[in-house]
């Protein structure tokens, strides 16, 4: 997937979906952490939430289900 940065002031954003937000377990104001390694820059949760296997396999069917164009539209 290609995202465009976007200014913002003196900086630059990346604009996240919301697809992508619920998939990481991330909301609204949310903090991450941003790692370099390779000059491949590598965006995680800071504080990520532990999830059971049966957890995440329903939180991921209500996000596929939800967001299923959306994330048709993000694969392309």
């Amino acid at each position: 997937m290609i995202k465009q940065l976007r200014k913002v002031g003196n900086s630059n954003a990346l604009i996240l979906d919301k697809p992508i937000l619920e998939l990481l377990g991330l909301e609204e104001n949310g903090q991450v952490q941003l790692t370099i390694e390779d000059g491949v820059l590598i965006v995680a949760p800071a504080n990520p939430r532990q999830l059971t296997p049966e957890g995440l396999r329903d939180h991921l069917d209500y996000i596929v289900k939800k967001r299923q164009s959306a994330l048709k539209r993000l694969a392309k």
